[in-house]
């Protein structure tokens, strides 16, 4: 990559004084900073069930190859310059990984070599296209089913079946395992070390969204770690805390000069839980039910950049996009930490959402309303079939009302 880090040219004279390295610190959760040098224009092109990419499993090598370079070339047509790619949709690999297995997405079954390399030609792809290519990993999502027969024998979710939790028809891997933290960066840093992606990608999914009526059975592990902790919740955030700041510093050490992002749920706390929240009344905090401390990683400077995703129309009564977006601007303000907004293309001309959504403006007026702040670094779409499609033509007023000079 050959850049150097802002926070290692920073730190480098006074950490050599006290004997340390540069990788001492970051593995200590120190701050990481490598600023963008351009406004981001994002889309995600999701994988898991197939939603973007591959259309269906199954398909030829060289069709699968043909509908991923026709993604990358509509961002180009859309004047975009970062793709999101799903690469570790269920605890399985879009490369030829040496701990999870080949994803079912591509052949249809899991852990069939699909007779080419995903994450390697979107890398070289993109890059020759001038985009860059961050590679989004889910750390504990291993299945969208509760059987582990069905994932083949050397998963390793059934070679440590008490790795995995059962809860509201998945599985995950337990956050509160030492070994399972472990092992699903060794997973993820695998990807870092053999590509040069431009940034490694974290969506909304930490501790599973919760499910009425359902419990998350972490109780052998709780009993086992969590005795420092004043209840339940405190050693359940301590643990992705954990992820995210180990993962800060592997990456850096791996690749130094590649960026970290998160892509959270857009509200942290609201208001009426916390007086540092935003004003809303969403019915999920990630700080409450995700147990994921979004605005602490951005004071911490564990990431480079964050990606709210503030999924809601101007206006919106529970989660108005006008207060979401400077909550977080004061969020990011002085940390050194890039700002880019998650925008629900997604939602524009589907009729089972609000009047707002069928407007082919509204997402255009989304970037205006943001472009008053400056911590405001850019916008990502969800997602790229959205981006090629553009039912109602809303993407296309985005390009010609803020992107035409690119």
């Amino acid at each position: 990559m050959g850049r150097i880090s802002r926070r290692a040219f920073a730190l480098g004279a006074g950490l050599a004084l006290a004997g340390l390295t540069a990788g001492d610190a970051v593995a200590g959760g120190g701050h990481r900073h490598h600023r963008a040098r351009h406004a981001m224009r994002g889309m995600w092109l999701a994988t898991v069930a197939n939603r973007d990419w591959p259309s269906r499993p199954g398909l030829s090598a060289a069709d699968q190859r043909a509908e991923l370079l026709a993604h990358l070339d509509t961002a180009v047509r859309r004047k975009l310059n970062t793709v999101i790619f799903q690469v570790r949709p269920t605890a399985d690999a879009l490369w030829p990984s040496r701990y999870e297995p080949w994803s079912q997405v591509l052949t249809g079954t899991q852990g069939k070599d699909p007779g080419w390399d995903p994450l390697g030609t979107a890398v070289r792809e993109a890059h020759r296209r001038g985009l860059r290519l961050h590679a989004w990993f889910n750390p504990y999502r291993i299945a969208n089913h509760t059987d582990p027969s069905r994932l083949i024998p050397t998963h390793p979710a059934r070679v440590h079946p008490d790795w995995a939790v059962p809860y509201g028809g998945k599985l995950y891997y337990n956050p509160g395992l030492p070994e399972v933290r472990r092992f699903v960066q060794d997973a993820m840093v695998d990807a870092v070390r053999r590509y040069a992606v431009d940034a490694v990608h974290f969506d909304d999914y930490f501790y599973p969204y919760p499910v009425a009526g359902q419990t998350f059975d972490d109780d052998a592990a709780y009993a086992k770690y969590g005795g420092k902790f004043p209840d339940r919740a405190a050693w359940r955030r301590d643990n992705i805390d954990r992820l995210v700041r180990e993962m800060s510093g592997r990456i850096e050490r791996t690749r130094p000069g590649t960026r970290f992002g998160i892509s959270p749920f857009g509200v942290w706390r609201n208001r009426a839980t916390d007086p540092e929240g935003s004003d809303t009344t969403a019915g999920v905090q990630t700080y409450d039910d995700l147990h994921a401390d979004t605005r602490k990683w951005v004071r911490e400077g564990w990431i480079d950049h964050v990606v709210p995703q503030v999924y809601w129309n101007l206006g919106f009564p529970a989660a108005d996009y006008a207060k979401l977006v400077p909550w977080w601007a004061g969020t990011v303000r002085g940390t050194g930490v890039d700002l880019y907004i998650g925008e629900a293309l997604y939602k524009a001309g589907d009729p089972a959402q609000p009047a707002a959504w069928q407007d082919p403006a509204e997402l255009s007026r989304h970037l205006t309303f943001a472009g008053q702040f400056p911590e405001v670094g850019g916008h990502v779409y969800f997602s790229a079939k959205e981006v090629g499609q553009d039912r109602i033509g809303a993407m296309a007023r985005v390009v010609a009302d803020h992107y035409g000079r690119f």
